[in-house]
Order: C-alpha cells, then sequence, then structure tokens
C-alpha cells in the first residue's frame, strides 16, 4: 500500500468545516427555510397518528390567541423563559456555561417566599420590593458559588452549576416537608399559599412581571453592547489571556458576571413565586431553566431576539396544551412536536455555520513511460 492510499483509507469520508461568515440574508433565508420544514415534518407526524396537519396547526395558533384570556396565558409563559434566557445569555457572552439556571431560578424563590410567607403584614409595596431585591440575592449568590469555586480552584462549571440544581430542588423539599410546612394541609407537605398582600399585582391581566421582563430586555442589551462591563465580558469569552494581556482582571469579571447572571435567574424565581404561583413549590421552575439555554443559543445571545424566540415558544407550549385537551391528543404528541420543530430550527443554526465536505479521491499517478531500447 503506498503512501497516498494509506492516507486515503486513514482520512474520514467526511468533515466539517466551518462556512466562510454568511450574510443577513442568507442567514434569514436558512431560517425561514428551516422553520417551513419543521412544520412539514410536524406535519407528516400529525397525519401518522391520524390528524389534520392543517387543523392541528391552525388550533395551536388559536389556542393561544383566540381570547383575552388565552393571550394573558402565552404572555404569563413568556415572562420566565425570556427572563432565565437573559440570565444565562451574560454567562455564556463569557463562555462561562452556567447550566445552573434551573437551581438560580429556585433560590430566588426561595429568598423571596421568606418575606412573602412571615412578613405579609408589611405595606403591600416595600414588600413586593423587598421579595425582588430577596430574589436578586438568592438567585445572585447560588450564581456566585459557583463562580467562587472556578477562580479558586479551576472547578467544572457545567459539572457544578448543574449539581447545585438539584441541591436548590431538595432544598425546597426540606422546607416543604418541616420548617415552612403548612399546618392546614393534613399531613400533606407543602408550603402555604400566600396573603393576597404578599401576591404581586396584575397589569393588564397579567402578572406584572411582564414589565420587568421587558425593562430586562433592554437594560441587558444596553449592559452587554454599550457598557464597559459588556465590553470586558466579550474580551473575556474571546480569550482570558488576551484580557488579562488588555488589564481586564478576569477574576472579578467572571464573579460579577455570574453573580448578575444568576441574579437575573432569581428574579425569575421571585416572580414565579409571588406572582403566578402566589407558594413556593419543586415545581417553581419547572424546566424552565434548561429551556432558556435552547432559547439564548437560538438566538445567538441577542436580547431582543431572545424576547421575540420566547414568545414564539410560549405560543407553541400554549397552543399545544389546548390542541391535546381539545383534540384528544396525548400530552407525548404534543411534545414530540415540539421537539420536531426545535430540532429543525437548531439544526439550522448548525448549517449556517459549518458544512460537510466529503473525502476527496487520489487520482492514482500514470505509470512512468519505459525507456525505449537503444
Amino acid at each position: 500500500m503506498n503512501e497516498s492510499t494509506y492516507k486515503s483509507s486513514r482520512e474520514p469520508l467526511f468533515r466539517v468545516v466551518k462556512r466562510a461568515e454568511r450574510s443577513g440574508r442568507q442567514m434569514l433565508i436558512f431560517r425561514l427555510l428551516a422553520v417551513l420544514l419543521s412544520l412539514v415534518a410536524g406535519g407528516l407526524f400529525i397525519l401518522a397518528i391520524g390528524a389534520n396537519p392543517l387543523q392541528v396547526y391552525r388550533q395551536i395558533l388559536d389556542g393561544a390567541f383566540r381570547s383575552k384570556l388565552a393571550f394573558q396565558g402565552t404572555v404569563k409563559l413568556c415572562i420566565p423563559l425570556c427572563i432565565s434566557a437573559l440570565g444565562v445569555t451574560l454567562a455564556f457572552k463569557m463562555k462561562f456555561w452556567n447550566i445552573g439556571g434551573e437551581g438560580q431560578i429556585i433560590m430566588g424563590g426561595i429568598f423571596a417566599t421568606y418575606f412573602a410567607l412571615f412578613h405579609s403584614d408589611w405595606n403591600h409595596w416595600l414588600l413586593m420590593l423587598v421579595c425582588l431585591l430577596a430574589g436578586i440575592v438568592g438567585g445572585g449568590l447560588w450564581g456566585l458559588l459557583a463562580a467562587f469555586c472556578k477562580v479558586k480552584w479551576n472547578t467544572n462549571e457545567t459539572l457544578l452549576t448543574l449539581m447545585l440544581n438539584y441541591v436548590a430542588l431538595y432544598l425546597v423539599t426540606y422546607l416543604q416537608n418541616d420548617p415552612w410546612r403548612d399546618p392546614k394541609a393534613n399531613g400533606f407537605p407543602k408550603i402555604a399559599s400566600f396573603d393576597s398582600n404578599a401576591i404581586l399585582d396584575r397589569v393588564l391581566g397579567v402578572q406584572a412581571g411582564w414589565i420587568v421582563m421587558l425593562i430586562l430586555v433592554v437594560a441587558v442589551w444596553i449592559y452587554l453592547k454599550k457598557s464597559k462591563q459588556g465590553y470586558e465580558i466579550a474580551v473575556v469569552g474571546e480569550s482570558q489571556d488576551t484580557a488579562r494581556y488588555a488589564g481586564i482582571r478576569v477574576k472579578r469579571v467572571i464573579l460579577r458576571t455570574m453573580f448578575l447572571s444568576g441574579a437575573i435567574a432569581g428574579v425569575c424565581g421571585m416572580l414565579q413565586a409571588v406572582g403566578t404561583d402566589a407558594t413556593l413549590s419543586t415545581g417553581v421552575a419547572g424546566g424552565i431553566g434548561f429551556t432558556a439555554i435552547i432559547v439564548a443559543w437560538l438566538c445567538q445571545l441577542h436580547p431582543g431576539m431572545i424576547l421575540v424566540v420566547s414568545f414564539l415558544f410560549s405560543v407553541l407550549e400554549k397552543g399545544s396544551s389546548v390542541v391535546q385537551s381539545q383534540m384528544g391528543l396525548s400530552s407525548d404528541c404534543a411534545a414530540v412536536l415540539q421537539g420536531i420543530i426545535l430540532f429543525f430550527i437548531l439544526a439550522s443554526e448548525f448549517f449556517v455555520r459549518y458544512s460537510f465536505v466529503l473525502r476527496k479521491k487520489e487520482k492514482t499517478p500514470a505509470p512512468a513511460a519505459k525507456k525505449e531500447a537503444v
């Protein structure tokens, strides 16, 4: 076996290479095509289970927008998803893989619940402000804990933040079963519902968290794009060595950014506990922290796009629940449909940046001509 044949046999059939940067128009076409293909694939799945795709899609939109109450429900789903995605965006911009949004949401809810549960006789607006600050501190400290371990002992932030999710979850279980247990629950482990004075007000029929959400979208965009701290986050994310050479204190940036990342998630936990659930339970996060990671990456960490995509996700979730109840489809079918749509949209992001290159066939060199006999 000659050298060229050996190299050809060892080379993979195809490899992934990074594409040249695409124009905004090309990226838009790719994403619209992905949405179209996802609808076609979802339609084939719906046909396979014996339903009418057009009817199902129409029911999804109808379920999310058919009435004022339905639209309010869609917005209510959008609030925690958008806010938690904004939180992980700060960390991801710095290339700090914060998978702990779930735990930071829970800790924000725990800190806010303490005041809502045991100080419900305070002035309403003072209590809401204190609950908000408590949520910020609770989520921020939980994020700061992971950052401190990273800068002090160089721990793996992905594993640590993931494990802290479960610590926070079991802390809620402990509080439900002993110190904060509702004495009127007849032995059932739960925390009592909050007094009406400790529940966040509604604005236009939806808890006031949607106002906080819009404020945070603008604030995070300004912070990342217009502030010195946002510039430092971007530099640290690109290269920590370059950041140090430029005089940026990398450890300080990591600690500060992770506190802010956790704090935003903590605001989400506060809004869920005090605004939506009016109590604290193990479902205060409900998987939102993990879905937020998908949303943040799908939007390329752009706060404005996060708001739009979070709303579209909420439309899909709200509409799917209506399809499930009115058309007799199981919850598993609705989840599969959501998964198909997400798969195609996320796959489009891959093909925007990368392409497959097939292995080139080696040309067999022509045999050397024999010298004519003299």
